[in-house]
């Protein structure tokens, strides 16, 4: 008898790809960036805003850049960059995203590069915190954030399964790739027509992903 196939490993972001981040959180989460690296490496904020965003395009992350160059403590720099007073009234939900996620069969979790205090605090602002199994944050990945190849192997590890049972959802197209070369399907979530050889599907938001047979 042929051993029937493991049901799908659903892997999704959480910052504009489960919410809308880049309205109302990431202008004040990367002005925070730059004013933690202007205060902690004496840099003017033109320099500083630079180097965020120099890290960020090669490394896929600001924070990586920091502790590769500049021994960074990850924690604190988390700490103070992640500090929302006001979360409730930034985070947008979604209609129908919890119906949506209790639709999926199989398996499914939260793959973020955020922290897993403000990843936590957003999932249960958007009602579904719930739904997934685990919220793998840059913390489990020992800070080896998207797209870093590392990170997705101690993800893979944690859930011990393969990646060809894996389907990605992210914004992010390095982190697709990097989850494409490991084996499993990728969906963009990108209003741009353009749709990289890497991607299976590109979708403009999460709860098109019902129009897609994967």
């Amino acid at each position: 008898m042929a051993r029937s196939r493991a049901p799908k490993v659903w892997i999704f972001d959480l910052d504009d790809t489960l919410h809308d981040a880049s309205a109302h959180i990431f202008p004040v989460m990367n002005q925070a960036m730059t004013n933690y690296i202007k205060d902690t490496l004496a840099l003017n904020e033109d320099a500083a805003h630079a180097l965020r965003k120099h890290y960020w395009r090669v490394y896929g992350a600001t924070l990586k850049g920091l502790m590769r160059h500049h021994q960074t403590d990850p924690q604190h720099f988390l700490k103070v960059t992640h500090q929302f007073d006001d979360l409730a009234q930034r985070v947008i939900a979604v209609k129908r995203l919890r119906h949506l996620i209790d639709s999926l069969a199989g398996r499914k979790l939260v793959f973020t590069n955020a922290p897993r205090e403000y990843a936590l605090r957003v999932l249960d602002l958007l009602g579904i915190s719930d739904c997934f199994e685990l919220v793998f944050s840059v913390e489990s990945t020992k800070f080896h954030a998207k797209p870093s190849l590392r990170g997705f192997q101690l993800l893979l590890r944690n859930l011990r399964v393969n990646a060809s049972d894996c389907v990605m959802l992210e914004d992010n197209a390095a982190a697709l790739m990097t989850a494409k070369r490991l084996g499993m399907k990728t969906v963009l979530l990108s209003k741009k027509l353009h749709k990289p050889s890497f991607v299976d599907y590109r979708i403009k938001q999460v709860l098109a992903l019902t129009h897609i047979r994967l």
